[in-house]
């Protein structure tokens, strides 16, 4: 029985990050450099559901929780100034979506734990100040200059993963954060990240054999920096 499930899952943790790396690729090339080429964006669409399911999935198995913020927000405060130089106003990059997501938890897990009254109390006023920064703070600059990108939803998903308790409830709970994000927004194309849902059926539960975690973190604000400086040369 564990040999045919183990034949059913059989993509790892870094298969999965592998192919949504690539996929976010595609899609930056489509949104900087042909953004009249819809089938990129749509491509592109595949990869931060799985991203999401990984930061949920790392939040469970890091040994160093402390460690793991600080890595997560290290990330997301360079990949954010190469973004904001870039591009001139302070919509927040994936990494600070991630980032905030993995701060909630982080407060959460602590309050499971400690069960005390202050835990809890930080865990309920991070949360609160994440619906703050995802919710409101949008509303309060001029259109365009602030958000975080994929919202409150693209937050609550990692989160949801992480406290679900089964492999199905778990894909149940991703579906539904992603429909809910998908309603809150006007732009179509996003409906095709549920498709994203199929690759993660199979995800083995395993990372793999290769420890791939500091490409991923390398990855993203250097493969900015190449399309930003091929956009500027075409300019």
């Amino acid at each position: 029985m564990e040999e045919k499930q183990s034949k059913i899952f059989f993509l790892s943790g870094n298969v999965l990050k592998l192919f949504a790396l690539v996929s976010m690729t595609i899609d930056h090339i489509g949104y900087h450099l042909f953004p009249n080429i819809e089938i990129l964006r749509i491509l592109g669409r595949l990869a931060f559901p799985i991203f999401a399911y990984m930061v949920a999935e790392g939040c469970f198995y890091t040994r160093n929780k402390e460690k793991h913020l600080g890595l997560m927000w290290g990330v997301a405060i360079v990949c954010q100034v190469v973004m904001s130089v870039a591009t001139g106003n302070m919509q927040m990059c994936i990494f600070v979506t991630f980032a905030l997501s993995t701060t909630v938890i982080y407060f959460v897990d602590r309050a499971v734990s400690k069960r005390s009254a202050l835990s809890i109390i930080l865990a309920t006023l991070v949360s609160l100040a994440v619906v703050f920064i995802t919710v409101i703070m949008p509303n309060l600059f001029d259109y365009g200059f602030f958000g975080i990108e994929y919202g409150f939803f693209g937050v609550l998903l990692p989160v949801a993963v992480r406290y679900t308790p089964t492999r199905p409830l778990k894909l149940v709970a991703c579906a539904v954060c992603l429909i809910l994000l998908c309603l809150t927004t006007s732009w179509t194309v996003q409906w095709f990240c549920l498709f994203a849902l199929i690759p993660l059926i199979f995800y083995s539960g395993k990372r793999g054999v290769l420890n791939l975690k500091y490409l991923f973190y390398v990855y993203y604000p250097a493969h900015i920096v190449v399309i930003m400086a091929i956009k500027l040369l075409i300019k």
